[in-house]
């Protein structure tokens, strides 16, 4: 898989300026507590992204596959992982849908612990949506921690964190989405819905500005990668793509101990592999409601932990990596066809029998069958290698 042939796009982020946020989290006088009440927002805040690390990093999202692909291995981030990484549990109840209605004043001053009058004084409109300038709600959030009024003003701490650091929007700006979903207590499947949105939008458009919550996407990838490789200090700018070019499955932390409790979501309703990935409707253009069918499938969330997925295995077997190494050779050469050859041999080289195609897909079809056999015979060889027989025989058989 000749990596050096990629595309490179141009990216940039959105990158609020969190000075004063920072500041505001000196009135923090508890943190251990903090942390149990609002999970691990301190921390995300604090967060130092490398933007160079980023801006590769994103040159290797697969619009195809919905996934990070690189030279023997593909990469995505998960809701188990973004609720760790944010220190907030997934509730099993409707994640933010955009159909909720708009807190009223009232409803957004009581959250806040301030008067109605304030919040219908500095409700205003930017960018088509409502929502509140942060210089109004930094001034309260700061009134509050010099009162030490702690729940007035971690309400308004954390919210400020919602509009500003995990739901970025416009600048200096805490918009009513933002205020809707720090209500439902529930922002991970939109905290991950918008890294991939943004992420497949910009690819696909070929390039532009990456809006979602950079910090919690970088602590993810971070987790991921060899600390050598990770944490390494450099006076100089690190030459990120040629680094991660030479990643390969052997370098990746493909697991964490502290996952072995977690229940994984397998599915919601009729639609498997949550969060429903490559799924999206556009405003006025869902002629098969799918919105409203992806809102109701959180009402029944499948979980499944250890007993019904088996023993972990992290081995990356060779049908998966040829599987790789074919697809992105294929991939390549019609993107080459299509993008820098004529129209004329672009159809004289297409295949004009749907037989062809039924090659492919029998070809796809055994060679799942035979990852599939595979892994099943490298995970069994890997319980009576490492377990006890007996404890062996009843995890893999």
């Amino acid at each position: 898989m000749d990596k050096q042939r990629r595309n490179t796009k141009k990216h940039s982020f959105r990158q609020p300026d969190l000075k004063e946020l920072r500041s505001l989290s000196s009135y923090v006088l508890e943190p251990s507590e903090f942390k149990a009440r609002h999970g691990k927002l301190l921390s995300i805040l604090s967060t130092k992204v490398d933007e160079g690390l980023m801006s590769v990093l994103v040159q290797f999202y697969d619009p195809l596959y919905r996934c990070f692909t690189f030279l023997d291995f593909q990469l995505l981030p998960t809701l188990e992982e973004y609720a760790y990484h944010v220190g907030i549990h997934i509730l099993d109840c409707f994640p933010f849908s955009g159909l909720e209605k708009i807190l009223s004043s009232q409803e957004i001053a009581d959250m806040l612990h301030v008067d109605v009058s304030d919040i219908v004084a500095n409700m205003t409109t930017k960018g088509g949506i409502q929502g509140l300038p942060s210089d109004f709600v930094i001034a309260k959030a700061t009134l509050f921690g010099k009162a030490m009024r702690k729940e007035a003003f971690e309400a308004i701490f954390v919210l400020l964190i919602y509009g500003l650091v995990l739901f970025p929007n416009i600048d200096n700006f805490v918009d009513v989405n933002a205020i809707r979903i720090f209500s439902s207590l529930n922002p991970v499947p939109t905290l991950l819905g918008d890294t991939y949105f943004s992420l497949h939008m910009r690819n696909a458009k070929g390039g532009g500005s990456i809006v979602c919550c950079l910090p919690l996407l970088y602590k993810w990838f971070i987790s991921h990668l060899p600390q050598t490789l990770a944490f390494k200090e450099n006076n100089e700018c690190p030459r990120w793509s040629m680094r991660l070019m030479s990643l390969t499955n052997d370098d990746i932390t493909w697991y964490n101990r502290i996952y072995d409790g977690v229940q994984i979501i397998d599915s919601c309703c009729e639609f498997s592999n949550v969060p429903l990935l490559g799924l999206f409707s556009q405003e006025g253009k869902d002629p098969q409601n799918m919105k409203d069918k992806m809102v109701r499938a959180w009402r029944k969330v499948h979980r499944k932990g250890r007993n019904e997925l088996g023993a972990k295995n992290c081995v990356a077997l060779e049908p998966y990596t040829s599987w790789l190494k074919d697809k992105d050779a294929m991939i390549e050469f019609l993107e080459h066809q299509v993008i820098d050859e004529p129209d004329d041999v672009v159809t004289f080289l297409l295949p004009h029998s749907s037989r062809f195609w039924k090659r492919k897909y029998d070809q796809l079809a055994k060679e799942k069958a035979d990852m599939e056999a595979a892994y099943e015979r490298e995970v069994k060889r890997l319980c009576i290698t490492y377990l006890p027989i007996s404890k062996a025989l009843d995890d893999c058989f």
